[in-house]
Parts: structure tokens; C-alpha cells; sequence
């Protein structure tokens, strides 16, 4: 992978994926807003690789599972015509091993997947035919997930006060700005607290720049002050992402949510959890892998050593924050109790393999 500096102004968060006729273009969320670095993936391999090494975060696997799957079909169908369809389950496998928690990657690689073996059963299973069915699936995947953010955001805008003092934790990408712009629209007037979380420091970087962008007023807190917070009531609402939702309710997001919502539950401050819709392949917590990440980490800030070299680090990178301590799980088909989460399958018609 090559890093490209990013002189032209100031990059969206939420479109900071990108594909080129030379690769797939990521921002280096590592360093925003400090830095404005591209990240050149000139293949699958490396895109698979930028998503492990935290090049992108939130939603940005998913993007880079869509590009990086099109990527794979337009040099298969370059290289080796007839192993389109071979390249691009080797190409899916890798994309979706690259951070096992998150299933956003398993979803973008079944839109590619999906039109092209659409396009198979039409006849059109030429390698520039394929490729073309791969490219086609890639932007029907991005155009599926900017709406479902949408509908998701409008959603969750309409849970919080008109003037609302929000606590929100990482960084939730799309699913955050999009609920930020639907409150705009309403006419609501909210204000944030991010928790910096530690150790990549999403929060500050990510979250509260983006937030600032958007004319909100933020605040930046350290992960440990958002029970204090509460107890002294100067937050309205617990607002996350998720990384996935369980059927039978369970949330997992980023490692530091559980403490939240337990104290956000302890003086009745509601949790309003994001996600486009429960994952119907994890029935419950079990179910779903948690990633550990190298325990140097936690021992390191910004590149700095911020504990003695006597000491090791321990690193989960997500926590499961069980359904009792959430109040309501946003979805794109409006809002749910989380023990109440059959309905989204009734709202409208979903299929299992979405």
C-alpha cells in the first residue's frame, strides 16, 4: 500500500472510500483530522489489509469490502478470465476475515456476489461481463447502505429532545451524521459529548471533528467521566453505533458501551443503539466472534508509549451489552425494544441473506 497526501481541502469522513482505475483509495482515519493521507490499495490483498490495520473504521469496511470486491473482478477478469467467479469468493473470504465482529463486510460482498451470479444465470458470464455485474453490485451496495443510514437516522432523530445533550461513544460514521442531519431538518437543536475512546481516539479525531463540521456544539470527555455525566444529569440520551445487534437483542460495539449503558441505566438515561437491522445469522451473543487486538495498543497513544515497559496491555476490541441495559434499537424500519426485535422482520419483507 502507497500513502498519498490529500492537499485539495478537507475530505468527508463519510465518503473517505473511494475506487480509482488504479486501486481503491482509503483516508487514513489513524491520523485524521491531524493528517489528510490516502491509502492506495492496488489490490484486494491490500484493502483486506488496510481494514485489519485500521485504515478505516465504522463504516468503512463496508465501503472498502464493496470497492475491494470490484477491485478483485476487474483484475481476475484481467488476469485470469475464466476464475472470475473463483477470485471473487477468495477475494470475500479475505474481506470478511479482515475484522470478524463487524459483519458489515459480509454484507457488501454479498451484493457483489449476488449480481454476479445474477448475471451468470442470464448468460452474461463473460470476464468483462462479470466485472461489469461485480462494479454493478458494488454501487447498488453503496446506494443501499447511504439509504438505510437515512431511514435509520430519521428514525433516531425523532427519539431525542428538541434540545437534546447527547453522550455518544467511537465513532459512528453514517449512521451518526445521518441521525445529526435528520434532527437539523426537525429543527432540533442538540448538543454532543464524545468520549475520546481510547486507544485510537475515534471519538476526539473522528466523532467530535465531524460534529464540529456540522455546526454542533461538542464536547470531548475521557472514557471514563460518562457515568459522572449522568449522575449529575447534564446528558439526555446514550447515543451509539453498533457493530451488530443480535436477534434476541444483544448489542456489540466498541469496547467501552457496556460500562455506558449500564450507568446510563443506573440513572435512567435512555440508550438508543444504531443499526440498520439485527443480524439474522447471530440468535444471540454466542454467536458473534469478539476480536482481540494486540494488547500494545492500549499501552501506546498516537504513537507515543503511555505505560512503562514492565507492563503488557489486554485488548478486546468490542464488548456484547445485554438487552436489559438497552432502551431502543434504531433501525432503518424505525425503532425497537430490544426484546422486540421479530418485528423488524414483519415490518417489511427481509430476506435472510440481506
Amino acid at each position: 500500500m502507497a500513502l498519498i497526501t490529500d492537499g485539495s481541502g478537507s475530505p468527508v469522513l463519510a465518503d473517505s472510500v473511494r475506487l480509482a482505475d488504479d486501486g481503491v483509495h482509503l483516508l487514513d482515519r489513524r491520523v485524521f483530522p491531524f493528517e489528510r493521507t490516502w491509502v492506495h490499495a492496488r489490490t484486494v490483498d491490500e484493502v483486506a489489509a488496510a481494514i485489519k490495520d485500521m485504515v478505516t473504521q465504522s463504516s468503512g469496511p463496508y465501503f472498502a469490502a464493496l470497492w475491494g470486491m470490484a477491485l478483485a473482478a476487474r483484475h481476475a477478469a484481467e488476469d485470469e478470465p475464466q476464475q472470475v467467479p473463483t477470485r471473487l469468493a477468495e477475494a470475500a473470504d479475505r474481506l470478511i476475515a479482515a475484522r470478524p465482529t463487524n459483519d458489515h463486510q459480509r454484507i457488501a460482498v454479498s451484493w457483489v456476489l449476488d449480481e454476479v451470479a445474477a448475471a451468470r444465470t442470464r448468460g452474461e458470464d463473460s470476464p468483462a461481463e462479470l466485472a461489469a455485474a461485480a462494479l454493478t453490485g458494488a454501487r447498488a451496495g453503496d446506494a443501499d447502505y447511504r439509504g438505510r443510514s437515512r431511514a435509520m437516522g430519521t428514525a433516531a432523530a425523532a427519539l431525542l429532545p428538541d434540545d437534546g445533550r447527547i453522550l455518544t461513544h467511537c465513532w459512528g460514521d453514517l449512521y451518526l451524521t445521518e441521525t445529526v442531519a435528520a434532527a437539523q431538518r426537525a429543527g432540533k437543536r442538540l448538543t454532543f459529548f464524545c468520549t475520546e475512546t481510547r486507544p485510537y481516539l475515534q471519538g476526539a479525531r473522528l466523532t467530535a471533528e465531524t460534529l464540529a463540521e456540522m455546526g454542533v456544539p461538542t464536547t470531548v470527555i475521557t472514557d471514563g467521566m460518562g457515568a459522572a455525566l449522568f449522575s449529575g444529569g447534564e446528558a439526555d440520551a446514550l447515543l451509539t453505533a453498533s457493530d451488530r445487534v443480535t436477534l434476541d437483542g444483544h448489542v456489540i460495539n466498541k469496547v467501552g458501551t457496556l460500562q455506558l449503558a449500564v450507568a446510563a441505566h443506573a440513572f435512567d438515561v435512555p440508550f438508543h443503539a444504531l443499526c440498520h437491522g439485527p443480524d439474522p445469522h447471530a440468535p444471540s451473543a454466542g454467536d458473534v466472534p469478539i476480536e482481540y487486538r494486540d494488547g500494545d495498543d492500549v499501552l501506546h497513544t498516537l504513537g507515543r508509549r503511555t505505560a512503562s515497559e514492565r507492563v503488557r496491555g489486554h485488548y478486546p476490541a468490542f464488548d456484547v451489552t445485554p438487552p436489559r441495559f438497552v432502551t431502543t434499537v434504531v433501525t432503518d424500519r424505525g425503532p425497537f425494544a430490544p426484546h422486540d426485535l421479530a418485528g423488524y422482520a414483519k415490518a417489511q419483507q427481509w430476506e435472510e441473506s440481506s
